[in-house]
């Protein structure tokens, strides 16, 4: 709707702006500018950090961090234990060599449950609470890898050169996929832990995705809408 009734539209990717042509919206009120959520990001990720103190102090020392955010409706129940064995798995056979799971756990009983039940207390786990935006940002910073059913993370991963597995089979962002540095795994136990098992244990291949471009902007999409704002006529 607001696409429909907007003088101007500043889209996030290439992809987004064939969209808006393919439905008949006039290539002059369409612009590329890029994802402000990078800017947000950037801004984010060069403040400083403080490990010593916060939600992430007993993850100061911590040797390869991965992250984990999963909490999406269509996976409760049986994709969601499938999600939780992965991470069991993969923390047991890596928790030796310095891996540690990190997983800020969503409030939502759907989400909870599982996670107690199936990763309490696990070596090579640590369950957070939900964390702020600056806590959250230095955490996926200093990962090796992220594994996500979030939106968000598909695009902020990639900005920060941090690979990611989707553990859906469809995402709203298929940008990042056809970049390189995303990849779906879907909601499956064995799948998730052979694909992020072969990323954390070959650093060449972890780093061909690492070193892709991200496809969502550099950081400048607010100045390019202002930009924008301050050249369109008034009317």
């Amino acid at each position: 709707i607001a696409d429909l009734v907007a003088a101007r539209l500043w889209a996030p990717t290439e992809g987004a702006s064939q969209a808006l042509l393919r439905e008949g919206v006039p290539s002059a009120r369409v612009r590329v500018t890029g994802n402000t959520v990078v800017d947000a990001l950037q801004e984010a990720a060069a403040l400083p950090y403080d490990w010593s103190r916060g939600p992430l102090a007993e993850l100061a020392d911590a040797q390869r961090l991965v992250l984990v955010t999963a909490h999406r409706r269509e996976s409760f129940g049986e994709p969601f234990r499938e999600i939780c064995l992965a991470i069991r798995d993969l923390a047991s056979r890596f928790a030796a060599a310095g891996g540690c799971f990190v997983y800020p756990v969503h409030l939502n009983p759907n989400v909870r449950a599982p996670v107690q039940e199936i990763l309490a207390g696990q070596p090579g786990v640590r369950l957070l609470p939900p964390l702020d935006y600056h806590s959250l940002v230095h955490l996926l910073k200093r990962s090796e890898l992220a594994l996500t059913d979030s939106g968000g993370i598909q695009e902020e991963a990639p900005s920060l050169g941090v690979p990611v597995l989707v553990m859906r089979d469809k995402t709203e962002r298929p940008e990042g996929v056809a970049a390189g540095c995303v990849r779906l795994v879907g909601p499956r136990r064995d799948e998730i832990v052979r694909e992020a098992g072969r990323l954390l244990s070959d650093p060449a291949a972890r780093a061909a995705m690492a070193n892709r471009a991200s496809p969502y902007g550099d950081g400048q999409a607010a100045l390019r809408i202002v930009e924008d704002l301050l050249a369109s006529p008034r009317g």
